[in-house]
């Protein structure tokens, strides 16, 4: 059975991207639409309710205006007196001010003959003399009964809107007796251009019995509503609207014809003084009219599904070039990945079979390439390591073995009888004590900093007052400063300065920094502050002691003070050789203040400028209460020797050994004297 072929780009990129994209575009256009059907016809609805509200307003009130100025007409001098020409100049001017008037007209109510018209001899309304009263007579004009018979009103086409004619008597102004009658028929409807889209429609008014008094139809208008073909839902809107509802609905008026939309009101009956009599006021649209505004939605969407399409289609054009010689594109990479300097991409393609092969030989060639790189990083990581633990072993084996051997000397000299006198001995002794407790230093900086490496390093916190301790090291170190000659400045500490801390490890980080700068100032003198920040000054809200140490001593280059808060670093420099040291007490010393919440910076201007070093603690106040009896805090923190293992300095690495070298020579050339004058003696 032969296999089958693998599928074709274009047969692939037609089945896959149509068949995904087209359902989920006809899918969402079509709910697009809906959606935008029912958001423009529930518009549409309120439009037309609202606009039925209007109409019903306007309607009502100008019945009423027309009635008050027909009454008001009634009562002019020469309308009484019936002056014909008087009577005929006012009439026209009337017309022609009041738009919604299509004739005035002036009779003898005995003769029923026009005395003044704006629209032919023919009487509007023959009342008769006994069915006059005082009142405005109203009714409705429903074709085919048209009263109105000139050139002029037959242009306008007012058939098809509400006509009303209204007729009020005129006395005499002599005898009192009603001789006149003033009529005037007019129209209670504004004429509306109508546009595609206007949310508003026409006007159908409906008597409570079903009789149509207006309609946009002529051969409607004077029909019952019981005549059309949907005539219930005709007969609900009449009831609904009777029972005070404002509302819209759909209907239609011919069983063939345009679905409506509808929205009514009604109002009481403006022409009639019986209650309960009511019109029922529709503003009619055709349903596609009101919904006009999708026509665009549908040209949109249209247009979309093209461009969708296209772009489809211009996607798979640009999609098949990358299928263009597959197999001579792998083979290319596989026999230039070596040879090349630059790092190849591995092609991509569409086809499964294709693509797999090429994601293989890509992940195969990362794999090699990363391998290769961690070999690289693991062999200079060995060789980095190996190196800084030989330098590690040196500098121990310098510090601990000179020590030793001068101890060793001394303690052989006395013991050898090769003192001339007692107190030669008790020098001796002396040297080998001051050496031992040298070599005890070394090993407790030496256990420190293990300790502090390996996070069990542990500082007692308690409340103590700082100007105690200050005092304590003050008095300690005071000697040696004199001895050299330095002037120590101290400040005056009249208030207490209470601190959480632990007093041991606090006083041996504050005779380390004094004893440093008593031991790198040659003149000069050693200041010693103690000043108090508030938390105004601060960004925290808590007060904090400064300490600080400045001395006029041999100071420090800018670009090397980051380097001496690490272990067995020292700066270089014959001065620093000469006075020796391990270079673990600023290390030891930082890794104490930040165990104690608190901070160690160093500040040098340069060679010769002198030193500060200032150490900040917070203060114990309102805000920071604290007990007595804090338990011990262990401490995790990462120790700066990690970062000095990590990064080699070989200036460093210099100043240790000759550190080193410089400490051991002077005790053994000590050593060397006592017993070439041992000896001498002996001869």
């Amino acid at each position: 059975m032969p296999k089958p072929r693998p599928s074709s780009f274009r047969r692939l990129l037609f089945s896959r991207i149509l068949l995904l994209s087209v359902p989920v575009l006809l899918t969402g256009e079509f709910i697009v639409f809906r959606k935008a059907r029912q958001t423009q016809l529930e518009t549409a609805r309120q439009n037309l309710t609202e606009s039925a509200d209007i109409k019903a307003e306007k309607i009502t009130d100008n019945v009423e205006s027309l009635k008050s100025n027909l009454l008001t007409a009634t009562q002019i001098d020469f309308i009484q007196s019936g002056n014909s020409a008087a009577v005929q100049e006012f009439i026209n001017k009337l017309e022609e001010n009041l738009s919604n008037i299509e004739c005035v007209q002036f009779s003898d109510l005995e003769n029923h003959k026009v005395l003044a018209s704006t629209c032919g001899d023919e009487l509007l309304d023959d009342i008769k003399p006994t069915e006059a009263s005082s009142g405005v007579r109203a009714t409705i004009v429903i074709p085919p009964k048209v009263y109105i018979k000139s050139i002029k009103n037959s242009e306008r086409g007012t058939q098809n809107k509400l006509q009303l004619l209204l007729s009020a008597p005129v006395e005499d102004d002599n005898t009192g007796i009603i001789r006149y009658t003033l009529s005037i028929q007019a129209e209670l409807q504004q004429k509306v251009r109508k546009k595609p889209g206007l949310l508003t429609g026409s006007t159908v008014v409906i008597s409570d019995d079903g009789t149509i008094l207006s309609h946009p139809i002529e051969k409607r208008v004077g029909t019952n509503i019981a005549q059309h073909a949907d005539a219930a839902r005709l007969q609900q809107i009449v009831k609904n609207a009777i029972s005070g509802k404002k509302n819209s609905l759909q209907f239609f008026f011919e069983k063939q014809g345009e679905e409506l939309l509808a929205g009514y009101t009604a109002i009481k009956n403006p022409i009639s003084d019986v209650p309960g009599q009511k019109w029922i006021i529709l503003d009619v649209t055709t349903l596609d009219n009101a919904l006009y505004g999708l026509i665009e939605l549908k040209v949109i969407l249209f247009i979309l599904t093209l461009g969708l399409v296209g772009a489809c289609l211009v996607a798979s054009l640009c999609l098949a070039r990358y299928l263009a010689r597959p197999v001579e594109k792998l083979c290319d990479y596989a026999l230039n990945i070596n040879s090349s300097s630059q790092s190849l991409r591995v092609p991509r393609f569409q086809i499964r079979e294709f693509n797999q092969l090429s994601l293989a030989i890509d992940h195969m060639v990362e794999r090699l390439r990363s391998w290769g790189e961690e070999l690289e990083i693991a062999w200079q990581d060995s060789k980095t390591a190996n190196q800084v633990k030989s330098q590690f072993i040196a500098t121990a084996s310098h510090e601990l073995r000179n020590p030793l051997n001068t101890i060793m000397t001394c303690v052989k000299l006395v013991r050898d009888n090769s003192c001339d006198s007692r107190e030669e001995e008790l020098e001796y002794l002396k040297i080998a004590d001051d050496t031992a407790i040298h070599l005890l230093e070394i090993i407790n900086d030496l256990l420190d900093i293990s300790k502090i490496e390996a996070g069990k390093l542990s500082v007692f916190i308690e409340k103590i007052d700082l100007r105690d301790t200050l005092k304590e090291v003050i008095n300690l170190q005071s000697v040696n400063i004199q001895q050299k000659g330095l002037k120590l400045n101290i400040p005056e500490l009249e208030n207490s300065i209470p601190v959480n801390a632990d007093p041991i490890k606090l006083k041996q980080v504050l005779i380390n920094i004094i004893s440093n700068a008593t031991k790198f100032t040659e003149e000069g003198s050693i200041t010693i502050l103690a000043e108090i920040i508030s938390q105004d000054e601060l960004t925290s809200n808590q007060s904090h002691v400064v300490i600080s140490v400045i001395d006029t001593g041999i100071g420090i280059e800018p670009d090397q003070q980051h380097k001496l808060f690490r272990p067995f670093v020292m700066v270089e420099g014959a001065k620093n050789r000469k006075l020796g040291g391990t270079g673990l007490g600023l290390a030891i010393s930082r890794n104490l203040i930040e165990m104690m919440a608190g901070t160690i910076s160093l500040e040098s201007a340069g060679i010769n400028k002198g030193t500060t070093i200032k150490i900040t603690l917070p203060l114990i106040n309102a805000t920071n209460t604290t007990t007595e009896n804090i338990p011990p805090i262990v401490i995790t923190e990462v120790s700066a020797i990690k970062h000095l293992v990590a990064q080699p300095s070989t200036r460093e690495e210099t100043s240790i050994a000759n550190t080193i070298e410089k400490s051991s020579f002077n005790l053994l050339n000590r050593k060397l004297k006592t017993s070439h004058n041992h000896k001498t003696k002996s001869k």
